[in-house]
């Protein structure tokens, strides 16, 4: 039967869920330090992790398509269900990597959550930052020479 090999997928799963939830959570350090720069390289690791990921999901569907006809239930058949028909040896490991890969989802899931609402305050705060600052505004004159009209910045309350 391939129990064996589902288990070894799902192990897998699980390590790249962590991995992935790590990398999140690296994320959410360097956003909440203003660390910058490192964001795009955090980023790029996140979408390699998730691109894994689908893989690993796709190896999986297709091994548990095969357990689940082995053990005559539908081959789209969820996790649990699976655990519920397994033999008794496997019904606890099999339940045991639900409970697991629920728990490492519902993680990533506020993680995610989290570092979404940290890039839209930083964004919200860099547009406001951004609509204060007024440059030097090139212009032209009637005579089409070149000219610049200096604006004042208004980084701080003038009304000091």
């Amino acid at each position: 039967m391939s129990l064996q090999t589902l288990n070894s997928l799902l192990w897998n799963q699980r390590q790249l869920l962590e991995t992935l939830l790590f990398k999140l959570e690296e994320e959410q350090l360097l956003l909440t330090s203003g660390r910058s720069r490192w964001l795009p390289r955090a980023t790029t690791e996140v979408e390699a992790v998730v691109e894994q990921l689908r893989e690993a999901e796709l190896a999986r569907a297709i091994e548990s398509s095969s357990v689940c006809t082995e053990l005559g239930i539908d081959p789209d058949a969820p996790l649990s269900e699976v655990a519920a028909n397994a033999p008794t040896q496997w019904q606890d490991i099999l339940a045991g990597h639900r409970v697991a890969l629920i728990q490492l989802t519902s993680e990533i899931g506020q993680v995610s959550s989290s570092n979404r609402e940290l890039l839209a305050s930083s964004q919200r705060a860099i547009a406001e930052t951004l609509s204060h600052l007024e440059a030097t505004t090139a212009t032209y004159t009637e005579q089409g020479t070149a000219t610049s009209v200096e604006t004042n910045p208004r980084l701080f309350d003038q009304n000091l």
